[in-house]
């Protein structure tokens, strides 16, 4: 696979990014790797890494005692092995094309949509969920480890969302950990990304994001690989009102 950074990321999808607030890549691993990313991502949900640690949660709630969009935060810890693939290398090559030289990783977490009854992952801004006190430039690269379909629950997105300031939000249920717009009135023209297993999405900190529910009989697992430029305190401090809530 070739990794050069126009390889990774051409000049036309950087300009793609910029206007429209994300863009689909076809390729950011092998196939190899990707099979070997599988088997690791599986144990870590079987094995119900991080619960102890606060690292398992549950975004939207159970359904007879099972959870319907289980999330590991920080998998790389319970498995490092996640940060030595092609996959994270490519990540920041693409990071570093959009974000600048200054660009430092963030984190990672997997959501797991189970087979039949996953949930979806309801319109929102991911920076609803971060410091308000703060300004952030900040992308996440989100990556399925099967094909993502309209049927398993890929990636949709509405363009030029990333222009927008952060909307009102709310909690998913009162059981949920989750967060999504108030008023999806914003929500007007959308764009689903299908992609190949080890393809990706990359969108940025305020583009508005939905992944629908999974229906098919096989789990949908995407890894998600987050970098940021360093953020800076605001002049103005903002307040979100729905993070009065605990959230992760």
């Amino acid at each position: 696979m070739a990794t050069s950074d126009e390889a990774l990321l051409t000049e036309a999808q950087r300009e793609e990014f910029d206007r429209r607030g994300f863009v689909a890549l076809d390729r950011l691993t092998s196939a190899a790797e990707v099979r070997a990313l599988h088997a690791a991502y599986d144990r870590l949900f079987e094995e119900r890494a991080g619960i102890a640690a606060g690292d398992q949660i549950e975004l939207a709630g159970e359904a007879d005692g099972e959870p319907l969009l289980p999330q590991v935060l920080n998998p790389d810890r319970y498995a490092p092995e996640l940060r030595d693939t092609e996959a994270y290398r490519n990540a920041a090559v693409v990071a570093r094309r959009l974000l600048g030289p200054e660009v430092v990783p963030t984190g990672m977490h997997a959501i797991l949509k189970p087979a039949h009854r996953g949930a979806e992952t309801p319109w929102h801004q991911d920076e609803a969920y971060w410091n308000p006190d703060h300004e952030h430039r900040a992308i996440s690269i989100w990556m399925p480890l099967q094909p993502a379909t309209p049927a398993n629950g890929c990636m949709e997105f509405v363009p030029g969302s990333h222009l927008l300031p952060v909307l009102p939000h709310k909690l998913i249920n009162p059981d949920a950990q989750g967060l999504v717009l108030a008023d999806t009135g914003a929500v007007s023209e959308r764009v689903a990304c299908p992609l190949p297993a080890g393809g990706a999405t990359v969108h940025a900190n305020r583009t508005i994001h939905y992944a629908g529910p999974n229906t098919t009989g096989e789990p949908r697992r995407a890894l998600i690989m987050s970098f940021a430029v360093p953020s800076r305190p605001l002049a103005v401090p903002r307040e979100f009102p729905w993070q009065r809530r605990e959230l992760p």
